[in-house]
């Protein structure tokens, strides 16, 4: 598979990347918004992919299982080279936050330093279908809160890059996240995604004080209703699915 796209421009997107002050965010959020990672011309590349549909194993109809409204479809294995390494790009990078979270709650942390080998893992126990997606929502299309849970083993963290300009090319279709805090009323948050930047979230919860220590916040995430224009995103998992 080849494109006009260059990796050598992502990586050195996310090398720039000040990831302790991005960590200290994820810490007080569940999420956080990356500089730029790609360009407008890269943006409008991979949002353009969405019509080749011998790059993808899937689409799925939101509405149709009742997710929401829009379509989003699941890219093969042979992803796109600039996906891929921007994949295993970022993947080291918040390994870091992954294991410190882990030790925080008193869990395992199962994640290698190789990309490839916890995939091989994943493959292992069943899960081994690729979740890489890029998702369009068109006016009044929205995304049901939900978490992207596909078995037994998980990457507590993940990433969406906008691909279209917010306020531009559409508006409304914030992202959401809500956080469910231990012995009290939820916290909502809203990131207007900005093109060519990442959001890094949480997959499912993350650590939170508590006066016992740290318990787990549970997390869900969607998107709120497109008010106008079309709105284009890719979602970067870093487990399969089953």
């Amino acid at each position: 598979m080849t494109t006009g796209l260059r990796p050598a421009d992502v990586l050195r997107s996310v090398e720039e990347t000040d990831w302790t002050a991005l960590a200290e965010a994820l810490d007080a959020h569940g999420c956080a918004l990356t500089p730029r990672l790609l360009n407008p011309d890269q943006c409008r590349e991979i949002a353009d992919l969405y019509d080749r549909v011998e790059l993808f194993r899937s689409t799925v109809d939101m509405a149709r299982h009742r997710f929401g409204s829009g379509t989003y479809r699941y890219f093969t294995h042979d992803l796109p080279p600039v996906v891929a390494e921007l994949r295993a790009a970022l993947y080291p990078r918040l390994l870091m936050v992954a294991r410190d979270w882990a030790a925080r709650l008193g869990r395992p942390a199962p994640w290698p330093d190789d990309l490839q080998e916890w995939l091989a893992m994943c493959h292992e126990a069943g899960q081994d279908r690729s979740a890489q997606i890029l998702l369009r929502y068109e006016e009044g299309d929205w995304n049901a809160l939900h978490r992207d849970v596909f078995g037994d083993l998980v990457f507590p963290l993940q990433v969406v890059i906008g691909l279209d300009e917010y306020g531009v090319d559409y508006t409304g279709g914030e992202f959401l996240l809500v956080e469910q805090r231990p012995r009290a009323q939820s916290r909502g948050t809203t990131v207007a995604l900005r093109q060519g930047h990442g959001l890094v979230f949480t997959t499912r919860d993350r650590p939170v004080r508590s006066k016992r220590g740290w318990s787990a916040g549970a997390v869900r995430h969607g998107v709120s209703t497109v008010h106008s224009g079309r709105r284009r995103a890719l979602g970067l998992v870093f487990h399969d699915a089953s």
